[in-house]
Parts: C-alpha cells; structure tokens; sequence
C-alpha cells in the first residue's frame, strides 16, 4: 500500500466516531461522481426530450431533429432515466408437445463425428497438421440415437456409417431395447435424411 493511501485511511479512521469504527462504514471511498453539476442539462429540456422518445420510438440521432438537443446529450439523458433501450417485445409462449404414452413417438436422429488420431489444437494448442493427416483423414463415426417423446427415454449406438442396412439394424436393435421397457413403439419420426 502506498504511504499517501495509509496516510488517507489513518486520517479518515481518526475523524471516525465510535459506532463507524465499529460497523466499517468510514472504510469505503466515496463515489468519484461530483457533488453538484451544474453543467447538467436542465430538467424541462431532459422532460422534453423524453417525451419525444416516448412520442416516437426514435434514437438519439432521429430525436435531434424533433429536439434541437445533440445527441450525445440525448443518448445520456436517456440512459440517466432508464429509457435508453426500448423494451422488448414479449416472446410468445413456448409451445411444448409431448404425446400422452410412452411409444406414441420416437424421435429419430444422426450426428456425424469426425475421427483424429491425437487431441486437436482446441485442447492443445497446436494448429500443425502433417501432411499424412491431411492427405488420409480418419473418416468420420455416426452416433445414431433414439428418444421416446413422452418418457426421454432414450437409446443411442456409435456407428460406423449410416447406410441403410446399418440404420435398419439400429432401428431393430433399439425397439427391442424400448420392447424390454416396456414400450411399444407406434410411429417413428427421423428429421427425413
């Protein structure tokens, strides 16, 4: 700590009656923000030129026209009383489905991850990749997932394609899986790849 600061505190701490020693309230410095302004734009052009905002919806640099006010003093005077921004609008409600019983619906569903034989720059940092890396890429896995609406449940396999005959068998493999469950699926429903 600087001496001019120890200095400031041992002083403030003095002039300090007993019960703001006590609760610390003589520790904190005071706001840099200056006593009276007396520069401060006058409170029947600040009315005005909220008004106007409120009239039109305008920014700072339309309100100058209507206001004769810079807009540098309007982007200030309005953020001072909170209308710097207009509100947003409402989002509309969520619309969230789920059907009645488990097996109504199975959502269907394919990621493809591409393969590396070392962690990428991401974890650690290093951008190079050898010529035998670009030349000849590992290819890519396929995690083929299946969720039931109503429950989540869900069942996944990480594949190594997803041609037909692999996603035939997946699909056999996970309704048996849901029919151990007890569930019996009813319709299946795939993002149409």
């Amino acid at each position: 700590m600087a001496p001019s600061t120890a200095h400031h505190w041992s002083a403030r701490a003095r002039q300090a009656s007993g019960a703001e020693r006590a609760c610390g309230t003589w520790a904190p410095d005071r706001s840099s923000r200056p006593h009276h302004s007396p520069q401060r734009t006058a409170p029947e052009v600040e009315q005005r030129v909220r008004q106007a905002r409120r009239r039109t919806g305008w920014g700072p640099r339309l309100l100058v026209s209507e206001t004769g006010v810079a807009d540098s003093t309007i982007s200030v005077i309005l953020k001072r009383h909170g209308c710097s921004r207009t509100p947003r609008l409402k989002r509309a409600a969520v619309m969230r489905y789920e059907w009645p019983c488990p097996g109504d619906l199975l959502h269907m569903d394919v990621k493809r991850y591409p393969r590396f034989a070392r962690p990428g720059h991401a974890v650690t940092g290093d951008r190079r990749r050898s010529y035998r890396e670009k030349a000849h890429p590992l290819g890519h896995d396929y995690f083929h997932a299946i969720v039931d609406d109503h429950s989540r449940l869900a069942y996944g396999e990480l594949l190594a394609d997803e041609r037909a005959a692999t996603v035939i068998a997946f699909v056999e493999r996970a309704l048996a899986w849901f029919a151990d469950r007890g569930i019996t699926a009813r319709r299946v429903m795939t993002d149409g790849a």
